[in-house]
């Protein structure tokens, strides 16, 4: 048998239904478990456990029919009544923890009629539209019946799902195994079995490549991978969805006035931040989502600098004399968060914006912080997940006041969610979601910076390989490295 081993950064068995962005956790989950669709290789989805769904012309009420002869690990089968139980949990308001943000799927979920038609058909009935629902049931994983309980005593070190791995160990926090699971429903994966191993240095990672003890190193440096293009190793560069970005306080101070947070944004040449700041290792970030995301792509020409403009705005909105703005700043997430809080008040003085800034070590304090709003004028953030939906619903809609939310309204960018919602169409969606990034750039709710770039090493020669769209390392797509797996076979 071969074995792929995946060297990471960071490495954890977390609760498939608590909300996470992280890579690497999202990575696991996709190895032991599915939901009911998966992410396609070139963005949309495309049918895991259920083989097929329809919606109602209102985008309120959905139907996914099962695929036969479908078993959990545990060799239990997964029919309707299984995935039932874990849709309901995920839909608790205790459930979809993220950093920061209590019941993330609740508010989709929660007051959802899910039912079952018969053993092969679920029905989702919603109390409001949502044409993008598979937007949160790809992250819908089906946990086996039989491992919910311990899951529901915090115990996550035994994941048992439908996935294309089975689960085998997970030894000092350092290791996690599996095996290929033959009756996984998609094609058979290249790897019989796959080794997950952690390694914060990111040399040490490119080191292991090299020396052939791993087959996949995530996280690498952007510069120093470039020493993988000339041997025989493939280096591969992704533009990651999440966002980094400052939230402006829009409900009280400077940047309640749309004229001051156009100005800012206007005022950044983001190329020159992504070259010092993070070493050309981000695509700058013309709008409220990446490129990647549903209905952005080249909807819109970006945000070119103009100091002029920028400046006419601030003594239009009574600013002339200039301006001193309080920044809150965490250590990390984003790590480079205090270099970059220095380039970015560097280039903001020159239209006479200065910074004082409030430093934070704590981080997940820091989250709660902005989840209750406390904080000043603006604070270094990023926006996530890969579902603009999400981000309209849970971070610009005033009505919902989301945790991520900090006093913007724009009563024609609701009209738009509220049209996208109902608009089960794709095209005709994604239009709408273009109207309201361009919106979103006349008036922005927030400075937009940059997107990361993720930077992937494959041992061998594989030109044709490429991250998902999420950035996220789908093992499924991962080649045949003919590696002999070791003795614990």
């Amino acid at each position: 048998m071969t074995t792929a081993t995946i060297v990471q950064p960071r490495l954890r068995l977390e609760d498939p239904h608590d909300c996470t962005d992280a890579n690497d956790v999202l990575c696991i989950f996709d190895a032991f478990f599915d939901g009911l669709v998966r992410f396609g290789e070139d963005g949309g989805y495309r049918p895991a456990i259920a083989e097929s769904w329809i919606v109602s012309s209102d985008a309120r009420d959905w139907t996914f029919v099962l695929r036969e002869n479908l078993f959990f690990h545990d060799g239990t089968e997964c029919d309707a009544a299984a995935v039932i139980l874990s849709l309901r949990r995920m839909a608790r308001a205790d459930k979809g923890y993220t950093l920061g943000a209590p019941g993330v799927w609740h508010q989709y979920l929660g007051d959802a009629n899910i039912s079952a038609a018969n053993e092969r058909t679920v029905t989702i009935s919603l109390s409001h539209p949502m044409a993008d629902l598979l937007d949160v049931l790809v992250y819908g994983y089906v946990i086996a019946p039989a491992a919910l309980e311990g899951y529901e005593r915090g115990d996550v070190t035994t994941p048992i799902g439908t996935g294309p791995y089975r689960f085998e160990s997970f030894t000092d926090g350092h290791e996690i195994s599996g095996s290929r699971f033959e009756g996984w429903h998609g094609a058979r994966v290249a790897n019989a079995r796959i080794r997950f191993l952690l390694e914060p240095d990111e040399s040490r990672r490119q080191n292991m490549l090299l020396a052939g003890n791993a087959q996949v190193a995530n996280g690498l440096g952007f510069r120093k991978s470039c020493d993988l293009d000339s041997g025989g190793h493939t280096r591969v560069v992704s533009l990651v969805p999440v966002s980094i970005i400052y939230l402006f306080n829009s409900a009280r101070g400077p940047f309640a006035d749309p004229r001051v947070r156009r100005a800012a944004n206007i005022a950044l040449d983001r190329h020159a931040l992504v070259k010092t700041v993070v070493c050309g290792a981000a695509h700058p970030l013309p709008g409220f989502v990446s490129p990647t995301h549903f209905g952005a792509g080249d909807s819109a020409p970006g945000m070119s600098r103009d100091l002029a403009e920028a400046k006419r705005l601030l003594i239009e909105a009574g600013h002339g004399d200039g301006l001193v703005i309080n920044v809150d700043c965490p250590t990390r997430l984003p790590d480079e968060a205090e270099a970059l809080t220095a380039a970015v008040g560097h280039q903001l003085a020159e239209i006479g914006i200065s910074f004082c800034v409030h430093r934070h070590e704590d981080r997940e304090a820091y989250a709660h912080d902005v989840r209750l709003k406390n904080v000043r004028d603006m604070c270094v953030f990023d926006s996530s997940p890969l579902s603009t939906f999400r981000v309209l619903a849970e971070k610009i809609d005033a009505r919902s006041r989301g945790s991520w939310w900090l006093g913007y309204h724009n009563g024609e960018v609701e009209r738009l969610i509220d049209e996208g919602r109902r608009t089960i169409n794709d095209t005709a969606r994604a239009a709408i979601y273009a109207s309201a990034y361009r919106l979103l750039q006349q008036d922005p709710p927030w400075l937009y910076l940059y997107n990361p770039l993720r930077i992937t090493g494959l041992g061998g020669k594989h030109p044709q390989w490429r991250m998902r769209p999420d950035a996220v390392l789908d093992v499924t797509m991962l080649p045949d490295f003919g590696i002999k797996a070791d003795r614990h076979d």
